[in-house]
């Protein structure tokens, strides 16, 4: 959490604070800390832009560079989407989106979200409403604290935004009903642990009922302060690996990831490959090749050995790093398919559960 009344008194003074300890974290309704990991939903979860943009649709060409449509290639991106340089704010696109993303076994978006009123910020009522048509999950990713010099009081501000403007939306991500936000790690320096520790605490007053909040920083203390920790990209981790020493990582590092995060949410983050070697970064670029789709499989089945409450996917669509398992002229359909290969069989950990999470026998 030992004589016959001692032991009595201690046990009970154990099961008081333990269930103080829990209340404090989630609703009556969860399940005390033997369970509690159980209690969280199995989610596989991929981080989304929806800051592109095009003539037809915005007027303008808004992330895109150097587009070319007849040779199929554009200027600031590593391969060409299938469905051409699109429209984050096209129902028709964002509908497709969620379409396929659903048809694989993801269970959510993580929304790159970029402020109030901005282009990013736009697109979310659209992405919310589309992920009704088959239950998917929207949340967002706090990629920065707004301000020339961030402080808290900024970062809350948006944060109060978001839950009140979205978070009441049927779609957004919640687990035992409180909104799930996602928090970059750009976000978390800008204003330090400390200062997202105060956020969190005056979310939990001001919003009524509260907020969980995923950190991207894998730390025993970033794990005190946020209800859960991810990283965003391991490519850092990986680069120039080839599949077998990327599985090797993996099956040392993923367990150390879930037992940092403790009785916090644990995540494991997958990418299909990684190479932003159009963006005019400094070299040497941190490149974790796709070796035919067998990195994003290894990482797949070393996640699923794993097992960690939630399996993240960088990304849907971050085509100016080529970490898309969207469709690519280059890949196809290929990342897709191993996603709805491996998917079901994550999900259908949770709780003995018979059925994966979109009705679907459990293989």
């Amino acid at each position: 959490m030992k004589r016959w009344l001692s032991s009595v008194l201690l046990f009970g003074l154990m099961l008081s604070f333990s269930a103080q300890r829990i209340e404090a974290q989630w609703p009556e309704s969860q399940p005390e800390a033997g369970q509690q990991a159980a209690a969280v939903p199995k989610h596989v979860l991929a981080f989304y832009y929806p800051w592109y943009g095009n003539p037809e649709t915005s007027g303008r060409w808004v992330h895109w560079s150097d587009v070319d449509e007849v040779n199929q290639t554009i200027g600031n991106a590593t391969h060409y989407p299938v469905l051409g340089a699109y429209d984050s704010h096209d129902p028709d696109l964002v509908g497709e989106h969620v379409s396929r993303a659903c048809e694989v076994g993801l269970t959510g978006f993580i929304v790159s979200w970029w402020g109030q009123n901005t282009f990013e910020d736009q697109a979310v009522p659209l992405l919310l409403d589309s992920a009704l048509q088959c239950g998917l999950h929207i949340t967002i990713y706090f990629e920065m604290v707004p301000g020339s010099t961030p402080t808290p009081d900024n970062a809350l501000t948006d944060v109060l935004y978001l839950l009140q403007q979205y978070a009441n939306h049927p779609a957004w991500l919640r687990v035992a009903e409180k909104p799930v936000i996602f928090v970059y790690s750009r976000a978390i320096s800008q204003i330090g642990l400390d200062g997202w520790q105060q956020v969190i605490d005056q979310t939990n007053q001001q919003y009524p009922g509260g907020a969980l909040f995923i950190g991207d920083r894998i730390s025993a203390t970033a794990a005190q302060v946020f209800d859960g920790i991810h990283t965003y990209n391991p490519t850092g981790q990986t680069a120039h690996m080839t599949p077998d020493e990327v599985r090797l990582w993996a099956e040392t590092t993923f367990p150390q990831w879930i037992a940092t995060a403790g009785d916090r949410i644990s995540c494991v983050t997958l990418i299909p490959g990684y190479d932003d070697s159009k963006l005019g970064r400094p070299e040497p670029r941190p490149i974790t090749d796709r070796w035919n789709g067998d990195t994003y499989r290894v990482l797949w089945e070393e996640a699923i050995a794993a097992d960690p409450n939630w399996i993240l996917i960088t990304s849907w669509n971050e085509w100016h790093e080529g970490s898309e398992i969207e469709p690519s002229i280059e890949n196809q359909e290929r990342e897709l398919e191993t996603t709805a290969e491996f998917a079901p069989h994550f999900e259908c950990n949770y709780a003995g559960s018979t059925r994966g999470r979109k009705g679907g026998l459990c293989p």
